[in-house]
């Protein structure tokens, strides 16, 4: 099964998001990472959805729906190459022996700790899927005692922009985006 990931521009309206993970879970789609904020426009939202699909053809069927909802502005499906960040808070067993080891290699994937207590630790980093798994491999050991991984915000490298001021949407003709 491949990963695809997309990036949507929608409208920000209440029940955007209830309208795309509704159709999503009528279709039998797994949505596997999902990351919702604003952009540099206050009325449009971006949304942020990794998929894992078997067939190309599921994932045109997806884009289609997704294009059916009128407050969907524009799909783009991300290149590889695209800046793929992740953020991670975990909280570690840490007794005063094993703290400065585990300080060191969180620095080491240029991340920070921020909560100490006598007998744990949280750690916080930022960084590509693959970096963040690498960094939970080497502190496993230490004993994780509790984990929240934030969904997947991407953006397409260069100069172009899927909120360019300058592109319109033409909503007086059904289906042109």
């Amino acid at each position: 099964m491949k990963t695809h990931t997309l990036s949507v521009i929608v409208e920000n309206k209440p029940g955007v998001l209830a309208r795309i993970s509704g159709l999503f879970a009528r279709r039998g789609y797994n949505i596997e990472s999902l990351a919702v904020g604003p952009t540099e426009r206050p009325e449009i939202s971006r949304i942020t959805l990794q998929v894992g699909v078997d067939r190309p053809e599921v994932l045109e069927q997806i884009t289609k729906q997704l294009n059916k909802l009128i407050e969907v502005l524009k799909i783009v499906e991300l290149e590889e190459s695209a800046v793929r960040r992740e953020l991670l808070l975990v909280k570690l067993k840490a007794d005063p022996a094993s703290r400065s080891q585990i300080i060191e290699i969180v620095q080491l994937f240029r991340g920070k700790t921020v909560d100490v207590h006598n007998d744990s630790l949280v750690v916080e980093a930022t960084g590509s899927p693959e970096k963040l798994e690498a960094l939970l491999e080497m502190l496993r050991p230490y004993g994780v005692r509790e984990l929240v991984q934030s969904g997947l915000v991407a953006l397409g490298r260069g100069a172009k922009s899927l909120t360019d001021r300058s592109a319109k949407v033409d909503r007086a003709r059904p289906g042109v985006r």
